[in-house]
């Protein structure tokens, strides 16, 4: 399988698990989670070409590790990006002392009046460094890169999860803790 053809599966199933499992007729668990068997069924129903050594292909060498496998295989679910309402249950963590926020110059205006706003997702997503912060905001158009406060926001009370692929989460960050980098 080439990589491209890994990576387009890679997107699909990041639709399926973090926005349209209905599309294929799969229900996701109060966290996220489906049966492999039963998104390896809807996926063939739906016409795309995926059997589990494809699926743990996918898994294991996508870069972005987007996506969390059940300890004992059966069940998978996105590391986080859901626009459906599930909850990851992640334990609040203490963040390092700066996160990122990589965006693109059209929306700094709105981000410096408002602060970041999870916008589709449940969850802000923050970037531990500014190389990450910087390829994310270049998805988007011209990058900037935001440097937030994250322990000073910790501290006044602010919680900050970490998802299993490294991604910090809150659920918003006001402008007086942003600074463009």
């Amino acid at each position: 399988m080439t990589k491209q053809s890994l990576n387009y599966l890679s997107k699909y199933l990041s639709f399926i698990l973090r926005h349209q499992p209905q599309s294929i007729g799969l229900i996701l668990d109060e966290q996220g989670w489906a049966s492999v068997d039963e998104l390896l069924e809807k996926a063939k129903f739906s016409g795309k070409s995926l059997d589990h050594a494809t699926l743990l292909r996918v898994v294991e060498t996508n870069e972005k590790k987007r996506f969390t496998l059940s300890q004992d295989g059966r069940r998978i679910r996105a590391a986080q990006g859901h626009s459906i309402n599930i909850s990851l249950n992640l334990k609040p963590k203490e963040p390092p002392a700066n996160l990122y926020h990589g965006t693109a110059t059209r929306f700094l205006d709105s981000i410096l009046a408002h602060g970041l706003l999870p916008q589709s997702r449940q969850q802000v997503h923050l970037s531990l460094t500014k190389e990450t912060a910087k390829k994310i905001g270049q998805r988007h158009g011209k990058a900037v890169i935001l440097k937030l406060e994250a322990l000073c926001m910790h501290q006044q009370g602010f919680k900050f999860f970490l998802a299993d692929n490294g991604v910090w989460l809150t659920d918003h960050v006001p402008p007086e803790f942003l600074a463009i980098v």
